[in-house]
């Protein structure tokens, strides 16, 4: 078998609350989704701005420490695996979600994005009661 590389390494601001949850099983799970700017000139040598937006997973420790101390706004540099999931709509139509399943987040700035105060004082969601059933976990990264 050959060798392959997956890796992606990002920089660029929350744009919205981590959202926190906790599969069947346990595991903590965390998504948010990352806006990443790019400027360059167009060809009337017009500087021009296009910005992505790149959803991020993350399991475990990570997804606690990202859920607790993360808000909308703040930078991050994220490390991890480009994930493509296929997936068939409600019209039948075949289509492809792509995210990035982080290894390693690394907070950047002040900490102070839009709801850090708001942040903590709520609690934090309930962790379910570990079952049997092992649906939830295929996802988790080993």
């Amino acid at each position: 078998m050959a060798a392959s590389l997956n890796q992606v390494i990002l920089i660029g601001n929350l744009t919205e609350d981590p959202e926190l949850q906790y599969t069947q099983s346990g595991v903590a799970r965390t998504t948010f989704t990352i806006a990443i700017n790019r400027q360059y000139r167009d060809a009337n040598d017009e500087l021009q701005e296009e910005t992505t937006f790149v959803p991020i997973t993350t399991w475990r420790n990570q997804a606690e420490n990202c859920a607790t101390y993360l808000s909308k706004g703040r930078p991050v540099a994220v490390t991890g695996r480009l994930r493509i999931s296929n997936y068939e709509d409600d019209e039948g139509n075949n289509r492809k979600w792509t995210s990035v399943v982080a290894q390693n987040v690394q907070f950047l700035g002040s900490g102070q994005g839009e709801r850090q105060e708001e942040k903590a004082e709520q609690p934090p969601p309930e962790r379910p009661e570990p079952s049997s059933s092992d649906e939830d976990d295929e996802e988790i990264p080993f």
